[in-house]
């Protein structure tokens, strides 16, 4: 695996610029935007996105435009219902108001119930409402399925219906991202030779996760794969331990939210 001959510092800034800066921690209110739109433009970055509930779109696309950070929203967001026409309009409403990545969770307790129709309809009708040019992640809550297979099974139905990437996790469940379900994705994500990225989210704090996954994403994919257009972190708190290790200060734990 290609990044286990980085340093520390290399790596670090590597999945700094490959990092959804997030904050959706309940009760957000808009002074924490504020210090994450600053985080976001500190000097080390740029981070990859900036990834928040849809009410602090306008705020965060106001304050980026000029610096080109994308702005990520969620949608059905997070319980994963499969109430269609909501998910459309939340959507509509998150473009309109300055997003260009939109994080999508699928109705999984549907899909996971046998209904494959909502599941395919929720996804192709969101990326059908959004421009060309923006990015729709479709979110697994991988940790909510069966069996590995299921997840090929799923990410399959993601990329067919119009996913730009396909993410493993909310980050509001007990476990979320593990390298189980990424290597399934990323598999899945090779064998249809899609041109789709992959995004591990929730519970990614170190600097040794994210070794481990982009070991992965060089193993599957190939050396050099990884870059924002394909590969993406989402997390709250892996912002100061990556920069810490690049600028060679102390390390210090944060509570890690869902991404």
């Amino acid at each position: 695996m290609t990044d286990t001959a980085y340093s520390n510092a290399d790596l670090a800034l590597k999945a700094l610029r490959l990092l959804d800066l997030t904050d959706l921690s309940d009760g957000c209110q808009e002074d924490a935007i504020e210090k994450l739109v600053q985080r976001a433009t500190q000097p080390y970055g740029p981070v990859a996105a900036v990834c928040v509930w849809p009410q602090h779109v306008s705020i965060c696309a106001h304050r980026l435009q000029e610096r080109h950070i994308p702005v990520a929203t969620v949608i059905n967001f997070p319980k994963g219902s499969d109430f269609v026409e909501r998910a459309i309009d939340d959507t509509e409403e998150a473009i309109k108001d300055g997003a260009t990545e939109i994080d999508l969770l699928m109705p999984y307790h549907a899909y996971l119930a046998g209904d494959e129709p909502i599941t395919r309809s929720m996804i192709a009708e969101v990326r059908e409402m959004m421009p060309d040019d923006a990015r729709l992640k479709v979110i697994l809550e991988t940790s909510a399925f069966p069996d590995q297979a299921t997840i090929a099974a799923a990410t399959r139905l993601a990329i067919e219906e119009g996913a730009d990437f396909v993410k493993t996790s909310t980050g509001k469940t007990e476990t979320s991202a593990t390298p189980e379900a990424a290597r399934t994705i990323l598999g899945v994500i090779r064998e249809m030779g899609a041109p789709c990225g992959f995004k591990a989210s929730g519970g990614i704090k170190t600097l040794d996760q994210v070794r481990i996954y982009l070991g992965l994403a060089d193993e599957i994919m190939g050396a050099g794969w990884a870059t924002p257009k394909t590969f993406r972190f989402g997390s709250s708190s892996l912002y100061d331990v990556l920069v810490a290790e690049i600028g060679g200060v102390p390390k210090h734990r944060g509570n890690d939210g869902p991404a």
